[in-house]
């Protein structure tokens, strides 16, 4: 919505080679890598005479997430292996843009020491921690008390223990609040994401697991709270959108 503010340096993908090809053509971008090796060959022969370079590979990853003209780096890859990428471009001292859980899920004793012996800086996009990094801006003196992340509940809030059970998976892809991948939308069904996002939280802001509450709010209105000290309570709101953080 504004490419006057940025420009898309590389743009990456795991197997969904069509989709980064079009975006590709509207986005043209320096690079292009596709993790899957075995896709290279079509992405490149269809991007042949344009200015986009095709890399392909994990390492490739890492190598356009450490590139100097690069100054933000959104990290929204699938699973833990956005960890190495993400290390890379911790070491090159960018900007990250978090999005993708599992890095601190699996990694958050490695990651956040990394960050600051190089002086990287990470901005969380997931919605909850998105919001709790808000809510913090300013408050370096204030102590923290707690961090209430809120849940929606998901698809089968209102289901018995008796009822779960034969629940489907069309019926758990149908989240009531968000339009998100297929993995975060079974995650949020079952709870899991939930969980991810507490260990997350934990790495992120340095604290303690106990000082980490969930709240379900079904209209998913309110993105998280903190709670400081003194008994002040700061949330961020807003409607459940993706493109908002």
């Amino acid at each position: 919505q504004n490419p006057n503010q940025f420009h898309a340096f590389a743009i990456t993908a795991h197997r969904n080679h069509k989709l980064l090809v079009e975006q590709a053509r509207e986005f043209k971008p320096r690079y292009v890598v596709i993790a899957e090796e075995s896709l290279y060959t079509d992405v490149a022969e269809v991007l042949r005479g344009t200015e986009t370079e095709v890399l392909c590979g994990d390492y490739a990853l890492e190598e356009v997430a450490s590139m100097p003209e690069v100054d933000v780096v959104i990290t929204a890859m699938v699973g833990y292996s956005g960890l190495r990428p993400t290390i890379a471009a911790i070491e090159a001292r960018k900007t990250i843009g978090l999005a993708n859980k599992e890095t601190l899920v699996v990694g958050g004793a490695l990651i956040m020491p990394l960050v600051k012996r190089y002086g990287a800086r990470i901005i969380p996009v997931d919605s909850e921690h998105s919001a709790i990094y808000q809510c913090l801006i300013g408050e370096e003196n204030n102590p923290l008390e707690k961090i209430i992340l809120t849940a929606s509940g998901g698809p089968f809030r209102r289901l018995s223990k008796d009822e779960l059970k034969h629940v489907s998976v069309e019926q758990a892809l149908k989240h009531p609040n968000w339009s998100m991948g297929a993995k975060v939308t079974i995650d949020s069904a079952s709870l899991m994401n939930k969980g991810f996002e507490m260990i997350e939280a934990r790495w992120l802001f340095d604290c303690q697991p106990s000082d980490i509450e969930v709240l379900v709010h079904p209209q998913s209105i309110i993105h998280s709270m903190v709670q400081f000290r003194d008994g002040a309570v700061k949330a961020q709101l807003g409607m459940p959108d993706m493109r908002l953080p």
